[in-house]
């Protein structure tokens, strides 16, 4: 995909384009602060990192590394504008494949990791900020929950790539004793289990669903449905 490892990398170039990322984070989570609308927004994404401490966490899964960056990211936000009558709005762009499964993230307390994530967002949210949650590609199990889901809004991508899950494909297939095949067959019958976007709107769960003419490589009438939104 062009230079960016993910969906979300690509995304927060385009959102904030030729700004710096913040730098003493961990290589997986990329934060940039850029105009939007007329007003300074935080952009913040998790993207793959081949080098990552924890390899359960290459492919852009939320890990332990992660989990505790985006809080901290989200709660230094809240502490600097505390005194500020406007607070940055903060847009958490996701393409998240899942959390880390691994031992040593079961070891190392996982849980805490992405509910310190999850809890940031809330603070944030509460205190003001308006939270943004942008599903540009996959929204997969506890890095969903952990990443965007506690946002004011949730604004997703009308794409074949876009899947909202509590348990990808292949897990789930196993725990219900099914063939991924048969799993989307059923799957497509009901739509809480279903992995599409398409049938999540169902849900009403969603603020808007746009349709991106090609969200891997899009064009200046992409960007502005996206801005505009």
């Amino acid at each position: 995909m062009n230079q960016f490892t993910n969906r979300a990398a690509l995304w927060l170039n385009q959102l904030a384009p030729n700004a710096p990322l913040m730098t003493g984070l961990c290589p997986s989570v990329q934060v940039a602060e850029a105009d939007f609308n007329g007003e300074t927004a935080r952009f913040i994404a998790v993207v793959p990192d081949a080098n990552n401490h924890y390899p359960r966490a290459a492919q852009g899964e939320v890990g332990l590394l992660e989990g505790w960056t985006l809080a901290k990211v989200v709660n230094e936000t809240i502490d600097a504008d505390a005194d500020n009558a406007v607070k940055r709005p903060i847009i958490a762009v996701i393409d998240v494949p899942s959390q880390a499964y691994g031992r040593r993230e079961e070891a190392f307390g996982i849980h805490q990791a992405l509910a310190g994530a999850a809890g940031a967002y809330a603070k944030a949210r509460l205190a003001g900020h308006p939270v943004i949650g942008l599903i540009v590609g996959k929204a997969m199990s506890g890095a969903f929950l952990a990443h965007g889901y506690q946002a004011n809004r949730l604004i997703a991508f009308n794409d074949a790539g876009v899947l909202v899950h509590a348990m990808g494909k292949a897990s789930a297939a196993r725990i219900t004793l099914r063939t991924v095949e048969a799993l989307e067959k059923l799957a497509a019958t009901i739509p809480p289990m279903a992995y599409d976007v398409s049938n999540y709107a169902t849900l009403g769960l969603l603020s808007a669903l746009l349709d991106i003419s090609n969200p891997g490589a899009p064009d200046a009438r992409d960007l502005t449905l996206v801005t505009d939104t």
